[in-house]
């Protein structure tokens, strides 16, 4: 199965997949990051210069032991 990047996913994982990042907030460089960048700029933060921030999602799982993760490595989604 491919995912796109910047796809939000529920999964029931104490851990954190690979190609996946915990929607928690955190700050990422964007030369690290530039295809995500490029999808959600600073819509959840950080200074767009250097670095932008992931959605926070974080206490609004719908059961417990379930996390929001968004996805760093698949498909880059296009607009046609």
């Amino acid at each position: 199965m491919e995912y796109y990047y910047g796809q939000i996913c529920v999964f029931p994982y104490i851990f954190v997949p690979r190609g996946w990042k915990l929607c928690n907030g955190e700050l990422l460089q964007i030369s690290q990051n530039q295809v995500l960048f490029s999808l959600i700029g600073t819509k959840f933060g950080g200074n767009g210069t250097t670095n932008f921030a992931l959605p926070n999602l974080q206490g609004a799982e719908p059961e417990p032991g379930t996390g929001y993760y968004i996805c760093v490595e698949g498909v880059y989604p296009s607009r046609s």
